[in-house]
């Protein structure tokens, strides 16, 4: 159950329905998990600054269970988000800065439970 939060100087208008739904699909995909577990949360319009600047910017969080838990594979994960991120909000990548965090079952509650029994 990946979570991908979305934090961005960028308006609101920039991330459509559509947006949230190719990023669904394109994250669901990078991780190897099924479109129905993904969960996307996008803060538009905050004051961020990267690199000493405050010009159009992105910073995502990527919080899963089991596939971001190596360095080898969150350089993979990290190549087709930033691929992904800098051809849907024109970006470059050194305006995107990506977070990675390893979950394990008993952190994540669903169901009345944890992802551990179910």
């Amino acid at each position: 159950m990946p979570f991908i939060d979305l934090d961005s100087n960028l308006p609101a208008n920039k991330f459509s329905e559509d947006f949230l739904k190719k990023l669904c699909s394109s994250t669901a995909s990078i991780l190897g998990k099924p479109e129905d577990r993904i969960i996307i949360s996008v803060n538009p319009g905050l004051p961020l600054l990267i690199g000493g600047s405050c010009t159009p910017c992105v910073l995502l969080s990527v919080s899963a269970i089991g596939v971001t838990d190596t360095a080898e594979k969150n350089k993979e994960h990290s190549a087709k988000i930033f691929q992904f991120l800098t051809g849907e909000l024109g970006l470059q990548e050194d305006r995107i800065v990506i977070r990675f965090y390893a979950l394990e079952p008993h952190q994540v509650g669903k169901k009345g439970t944890v992802m551990s029994y179910l």
